[in-house]
């Protein structure tokens, strides 16, 4: 399955889904009463005999989910990302993460773009929460594409994932041939002077942000980091060799997400200047994906204003090394 036009990420999941059903029996599916908005529907539809519909009981669910697992199964458990590390957290942590019982937790509604559901449904945190669990893996596909080989990957990775998905349609931006691997970043742009690291849909805005910053002379390096949890530390590590300086892009709070993550491996390696896009330490709320996207900084104008004053630090930092 490829896909060409713009896509909401999670069908991307909901296709692989049903690609792995006809391949390995072992494979289930649950959700919570949200079939059609995660896209487990079409796995429902042809598997009807492996699809347990858990009502509004995300608790429940995750409880049922480890107990498969342990059965031998390889259950997707499907919900919003919202609830899945709030309503849920308990047998997340207890149940799943703590036995690494080698259950998928896939969710929609990953981040603030989605639409009039307003702060209780825009999962700001959840990257944050599910990344401090031992064991728990994250991955965070930057289009339809790459969601697709990404449930196909996680299928076949042992242990507790978290699959991060978004609600509106996106820009594709990974081919058919374009390599997916849990851990190992993508470089979708080589360049020398600032490295722009993003996940997620804000991949798009990180591409557009370069091209601005290339038409000015800058060199760009831009790293679609799809994998938060097990980070690409090489990856990290040679940007901040090779360029000197800097730039994340997520969806998520700037607290605990992928921001932090790339900012405690330079700090702890090779200090250079960092700048973290994202949410500030605010909730959400109401209003359509670019109202909010605006609202919130998180469009290419924020992202190159990011890019710049990280530039500017850099410069700063060479030349005090050079009196020093």
């Amino acid at each position: 399955m490829i896909f060409e036009k713009p896509t909401p990420i999670r069908d991307g999941f909901g296709k692989a889904l049903v690609e792995l059903g006809e391949k390995n029996s072992r494979v289930v599916a649950l959700t919570a009463d949200l079939s059609e908005a995660i896209r487990v529907h079409w796995f429902a539809e042809k598997f009807p005999h492996r699809f347990f519909q858990m009502g509004i009981a995300e608790s429940d669910m995750m409880g049922t989910a480890a107990g498969l697992a342990m059965a031998g199964k390889i259950p997707f458990v499907t919900t919003f990302a919202a609830f899945a590390t709030s309503l849920a957290n308990t047998p997340v942590r207890v149940s799943v993460a703590y036995n690494q019982a080698n259950v998928k937790i896939a969710t929609s509604h990953g981040g603030v773009c989605v639409g009039g559901d307003g702060a209780t449904h825009q999962s700001i945190e959840d990257i944050a929460l599910m990344r401090v669990l031992p064991g728990m893996t994250i991955v965070v596909p930057c289009d339809a594409n790459e969601a697709y080989k990404a449930t196909l990957a996680v299928a076949e990775y042992p242990g507790p994932v978290y699959l991060r998905l978004g609600r509106i349609a996106t820009p594709i931006f990974t081919k058919a041939n374009t390599p997916f691997r849990i851990g190992k970043a993508q470089i979708l742009a080589q360049g020398d002077e600032l490295a722009i690291i993003a996940c997620g849909a804000m991949v798009g805005f990180a591409l557009e942000a370069a091209q601005v910053l290339q038409k000015k002379g800058v060199s760009v390096r831009v790293i679609n980091m799809h994998t938060v949890k097990p980070l690409d530390r090489t990856a990290v590590l040679k940007a901040a060799q090779e360029c000197g300086a800097i730039v994340t892009m997520e969806e998520h709070s700037i607290i605990g997400g992928l921001g932090s993550a790339v900012a405690e491996v330079v700090s702890e390696k090779y200090p250079v200047p960092v700048e973290r896009v994202g949410i500030r330490d605010v909730f959400g709320e109401s209003g359509e994906p670019h109202e909010i996207l605006e609202k919130y900084g998180l469009t290419t104008k924020d992202l190159v204003v990011s890019c710049k004053r990280a530039l500017e630090r850099k410069e700063s930092m060479v030349k005090y090394k050079s009196r020093v």
